[in-house]
This record gives structure tokens, sequence and C-alpha cells, in this order.
């Protein structure tokens, strides 16, 4: 009986972190990595942690707020939080070199959170994500650098057009809600 029981528990110390792992439906992609030939492994990058998901441009106006992201990630990125932006040519401010985006992002303003290659986040070409995304908050990306906010059950709890800024109070009382949350 005594074996039974000590066998039990061990497999539930042992299931326990895998379950709680485990990633939300809505991040079980990959995509390609930015300038690179690995991918991004969403269910990876993002189990049992909050998401800011970004779509970003190399040429827009807000390019600059890859430097607020950067500071959000390297301060949140221990407590619960990861970053990953999606370059899109949607609004014509992307370039066609994935090479120029990468210097953009990793050399320019030293980017250390996950970036894919470009895609399309709006309309019917949108990936999947993005489309699930834009549903859950009733609100698609009308312009490079929106942000939503994603639980660790990969609900929206928040989006942002790209005035508002990464470090912005309301961004970051969101993060701060939301990574605490069990």
């Amino acid at each position: 009986m005594n074996s039974i029981k000590l066998i039990a528990a061990s497999f539930a110390l042992f299931t326990a972190p895998a379950m709680a792992s485990e990633c939300a439906t809505v991040f079980n992609e990959s995509y390609p990595k930015l300038h690179s030939n690995k991918t991004v492994d969403m269910c990876a990058e993002t189990a049992g942690k909050a998401v800011l998901v970004v779509n970003t441009a190399s040429h827009c106006g807000f390019t600059s707020q890859f430097k607020q992201l950067q500071a959000v990630y390297d301060k949140y990125k221990d407590k619960g939080l990861t970053v990953v932006g999606f370059p899109s040519n949607d609004f014509f401010q992307e370039d066609d070199d994935q090479a120029k985006t990468a210097e953009v992002c990793y050399i320019n303003y030293g980017v250390k959170f996950a970036m894919t290659q470009p895609v399309a986040v709006r309309g019917s070409d949108a990936i999947p994500l993005f489309k699930n995304l834009a549903d859950q908050a009733d609100d698609a990306p009308n312009w490079n650098f929106h942000k939503y906010l994603v639980n660790q059950k990969g609900e929206v709890v928040g989006s942002w057009g790209s005035r508002t800024k990464p470090d912005s109070d309301e961004i970051v009382g969101a993060i701060e809600k939301t990574i605490a949350l069990p």
C-alpha cells in the first residue's frame, strides 16, 4: 500500500510541472525567426508566461519603441513576461531585406526578445495568431507597434495602439497585474 502511494506521489511530482508549463492554444505555433534559419517556438517561448505581442516595422515613426519594449522585457522577463515582435509590411514600412530589419532590431536597438520573420497582421492574410488576438480584443492593428497583452491562459487582457508606449503606466500596470496571477 505504501508503495502505491509513493508511486502516485512521484508521478504527481513529475507530471505537475509539465502540465503547468503547457502553452495556451493560441500560441501552439512556430514562426521563422528573423534573419535566421531557426524558428520561434511560440509554445516554448510563452508557456506559463504573460506575453506582450507587438507588430513592428523598421521604418516607422514608432520604431524607437523597440528601446522601450526591450526595457520592459528586461525588467519583467524573470517575473513571468515575454515579448514577441512580429515585423510586418502591412503598413508599407518594413524593409524587404531581413538583414536590414535585423540590423534595426538587434544592432540599432539591442533587441533580445524573440522576433519573427515578417508576417501579415491584419485582414484576411493575417497569421492565425493575429486573427485570434484581434477577434478576442475586437481590435485589429491599425498601424505598426500595436500591442496585445495576453495572459498565461492565452486570453487578451489589453490592447493598445501605436501611440501608447510600451513602458506607459497603463501597459506596465496591466503587465504587473497579469504576471501576479497564478
